[in-house]
């Protein structure tokens, strides 16, 4: 479906679609900017906050190529529902868990257990949304559009990703948990609005059923090389830039809570200005967009690992925005245009499990490193970040190869 016709309102699809997507953007971020300051408030580690993100990260890489392959053989819109709607109610159990331990109810060895089962639970279900979306995307764009519709998803994603700390930082006034009830009530929201709005793209029939795709196929191997060491840097940073903000500029809980969500707003806003403004206006291929991306991200970390300041550390946040900004959309367009349309679904799902996987790694191992050094996980990120730029740089697609 690459046309508006009367029995699917393209645009409208489109619209009720990237409404979904910030809605999801924001219970994110929201997360990520809350969740160190509420972890040390009940006792936890710095290594155990990691390893919740890790454990979280773990289940949605098991989980996205599944619901890859179930948004094909279900349809996009009833996978993206079943994450919108278990991306509400974990959300709430998880909340609830954080509450018990601030009240004395579970001590701190017994939350920390808690809080990493609950989010398991969660993320096992959540991970629907984001690989049926973007097969959605896929399957209601053209081949010439697709990079601009992936840039289109992730500025959509970016833009709850600035609406996201901006909301929790305010909401934290009232207490740390605030933020994450209010997504909780927004993201079923937006789940009501997709079942009532959004239409399901009409099902191809296919010759043969889809084989299952592989993340080693010589097609996508190497954006999923990319795209693994790409956001496991990306989330060492995210997971320890909240510590980096508390003891460097010596803030409170709330007050680190408000500074890194502030920091967040504007890496999301120079993520949205990559995606919604560069992306869309340029003609830039996938491969490309990912060689202008690297020396933005690999100045970002050299950044965090020298800077003192509020400034400096504001500054690195918006140049790891500007880089993720342009390496999202060209990672995801790229893999979807190597495959034919009846893998749309496979693929999404085994790119979008790139992220998590990432997120497996990164979060474990950036607090260890932040643990003996607060300046080791940046200086180790640049260090992966300089061979993946050479790698990028020496690497031909297959339109260049041609």
């Amino acid at each position: 479906m690459h046309t508006e016709t009367p029995a699917f309102p393209l645009v409208f699809a489109r619209r009720v679609l990237l409404f979904s997507l910030i809605a999801v953007g924001m219970g994110q971020t929201v997360l990520f900017a809350i969740l160190a300051p509420l972890g040390r408030e009940i006792g936890l580690s710095v290594i155990q906050i990691g390893a919740i993100i890790s454990a979280s990260s773990i289940t949605v890489f098991l989980c996205t190529p599944m619901w890859g392959r179930a948004s094909d053989r279900l349809g996009r819109r009833k996978v993206i529902l079943i994450g919108l709607f278990g991306y509400t109610l974990g959300t709430l159990v998880f909340a609830a868990v954080f509450k018990s331990a601030m009240l004395g109810l579970l001590p701190p060895t017994l939350a920390f257990i808690a809080l990493v089962v609950s989010r398991m639970g969660h993320a096992s279900v959540m991970s629907a949304t984001m690989p049926a979306s973007s097969a959605y995307m896929a399957d209601i764009s053209d081949v010439a559009g697709r990079t601009k519709a992936m840039g289109a998803v992730g500025a959509a994603n970016n833009l709850g990703a600035i609406l996201g700390p901006a909301l929790g930082g305010g909401l934290a006034v009232f207490s740390l948990l605030t933020p994450l009830w209010f997504a909780a009530g927004i993201t079923l929201l937006t789940a009501l609005v997709v079942l009532r709005y959004l239409p399901d793209v009409p099902r191809q029939v296919f010759t043969r059923k889809p084989a299952k795709m592989r993340r080693t196929d010589p097609r996508i191997l190497p954006f999923m090389i990319v795209g693994v060491l790409m956001f496991m840097g990306f989330a060492i940073v995210q997971q320890t830039m909240a510590f980096r903000f508390q003891d460097v500029l010596s803030l409170t809980a709330v007050e680190t809570a408000r500074t890194f969500g502030f920091g967040m707003m504007l890496s999301a806003a120079a993520s949205l200005f990559s995606q919604a403004v560069l992306v869309q206006r340029l003609d830039i291929k996938p491969f490309n967009l990912l060689r202008l991306a690297m020396p933005l991200l690999i100045f970002a970390f050299a950044i965090m690992a020298t800077a003192e300041t509020r400034t400096l550390l504001l500054l690195a946040m918006v140049l790891l925005g500007l880089g993720m900004g342009l390496a999202g959309p060209g990672f995801m367009a790229g893999a979807s245009l190597a495959v034919g349309p009846e893998e749309q679904g496979a693929v999404a799902g085994v790119a979008s499990s790139c992220g998590p996987l990432g997120f497996t790694i990164g979060p474990l191992l950036g607090t260890a490193l932040y643990a003996i050094n607060p300046v080791y996980p940046y200086i180790f990120t640049l260090m992966v970040y300089l061979p993946l730029l050479v790698f990028v740089l020496r690497y031909k697609d297959g339109a260049e190869r041609g």
